[in-house]
């Protein structure tokens, strides 16, 4: 039988493609307004152990506010090495320019790093990601919940099984 040890997930990820998660900070990994605990991490790290092929990418305005490794630093010790990069920030020059601004930087960062890699977004403002299919959208009253985790699921799953739809 084969055991699920970490040497074998890693193995296992390594020839499955990966799927890069775009990951909002504030009303995700905690409620919006509230303490900035990160309480809802830990139901969201569960989902990921799951899927060793995601790669979380910083989307979070947080990003211009601290490094990679002291964002990383927030994750289970076992998800900091999937926490790879953040997306890059793009400033608009007018406010039309902020409907879909995230989506506009999460697709710069593939076009440069990941062309080909699937990907989603989980975030609290609908505004930042037209592509809605792709969208884990997160109550900012109460953080990534059970209900976001079996959405988050059922797009991994689609993802493996190569059945994603974009409709």
């Amino acid at each position: 039988m084969h055991q699920k040890t970490p040497e074998n997930l890693l193995a296992e990820a390594a020839s499955i493609n990966p799927v890069y998660v775009f990951l909002d900070f504030d009303g995700v990994t905690h409620p919006w307004g509230e303490a900035e605990d990160f309480r809802c991490l830990p139901l969201l790290e569960s989902v990921l152990r799951a899927y060793p092929e995601t790669r979380v990418v910083i989307s979070s305005d947080w990003r211009t506010l601290f490094s990679l490794s002291k964002l990383a630093a927030r994750f289970a010790e076992d998800i900091r090495p999937r926490v790879v990069d953040c997306s890059p920030t793009i400033f608009p020059r007018n406010p039309n320019e902020l409907y879909g601004l995230r989506e506009r930087e999460a697709r710069q960062w593939l076009e440069r790093r990941a062309p080909d890699a699937q990907w989603l977004a989980i975030d609290d403002a609908p505004g930042n990601w037209p592509t809605r299919p792709r969208l884990v959208l997160t109550d900012f009253k109460q953080g990534f919940t059970e209900e976001d985790a079996g959405r988050l699921r059922r797009m991994l799953d689609a993802f493996r099984a190569g059945e994603f739809q974009e409709v």
